[in-house]
């Protein structure tokens, strides 16, 4: 690797992945951990958390683990705490934490509704809540929200998950406002929309649904964590120091190209 991270201090909310294989938060702490950077990885599992560290170290890396639920304030702040105790700064935070309920908006209980609004949302809100101070105190910084082509587009596909799609989406007013407040100071805040990547969260789709989410791509080809892994390097490096209140399709052409048959 190249060295764009060195020095850089980030943190990864959701790094752990939840199965065997590669999932976006791991493909970003690992990328991110060879260019240079110092890794926090947080998560609600230890196990999984400490497992990706010693895989970092193995490969010559610095990563630190930090198990918290960071749709509290109090873990959130802790977090960015953490990050600061351990390296001295904060340079970086990517909101990764996500998931969904199964149910379409009339289906949908309130409960399951408020838990996938925390999941994906709130904690973006209260990790970036926590960092901006730290960033300010460290001259800029970069935020990167991870969302889902399901909350740019929408997709039939996935009319099982109102409210998954809808925290989502919400995620681009939260980067599009993050920006703006913070333009003048140094911080970029910059979305990430997720297309049909194949990482452990999907693999209970089956066989058959993992082949229709090639189909339907413009480009034909399967889509993996490292693909927003190496999208994430990019907007947490200097290279990108110009570049805030974008939301940036890793999607193999779907968004931009929603004309393709399929």
């Amino acid at each position: 690797m190249t060295g764009r991270l060195d020095g850089k201090v980030i943190i990864i909310a959701g790094a752990a992945s939840r199965g065997e294989g590669v999932g976006t938060g791991k493909a970003m702490a690992i990328l991110s951990a060879r260019e240079g950077a110092n890794v926090l990885l947080v998560n609600r599992s230890v196990d999984r958390a400490e497992d990706l560290r010693a895989e970092i170290v193995a490969e010559g890396g610095e990563a630190s683990v930090f198990a918290g639920d960071v749709s509290t304030e109090a873990d959130a702040h802790a977090m960015v705490a953490t990050a600061e105790e351990r390296y001295g700064k904060v340079d970086g935070l990517v909101n990764n934490v996500g998931g969904g309920i199964a149910g379409t908006i009339a289906e949908i209980s309130e409960e399951d509704w408020d838990t996938v609004v925390q999941i994906n949302l709130k904690t973006a809100m209260q990790g970036t809540k926590a960092v901006v101070p730290a960033m300010l105190r460290n001259v800029g910084g970069s935020i990167i929200n991870i969302s889902s082509i399901v909350g740019w587009a929408g997709m039939i596909a996935d009319q099982g998950s109102a409210a998954y799609a809808t925290a989502k989406a919400a995620l681009h007013g939260l980067t599009h406002s993050t920006a703006a407040n913070y333009a003048t100071q140094g911080i970029r805040c910059n979305c990430i929309i997720v297309g049909t990547v194949e990482t452990p969260m999907v693999a209970r789709l089956g066989e058959e649904a993992l082949r229709r989410r090639v189909e339907m791509v413009p480009m034909q080809t399967k889509g993996t964590g490292w693909d927003i892994g190496h999208a994430a390097v990019y907007l947490l490096s200097d290279e990108a120091r110009w570049v805030t209140a974008v939301n940036l399709p890793v999607d193999g052409g779907l968004i931009g190209l929603r004309t393709w048959p399929r």
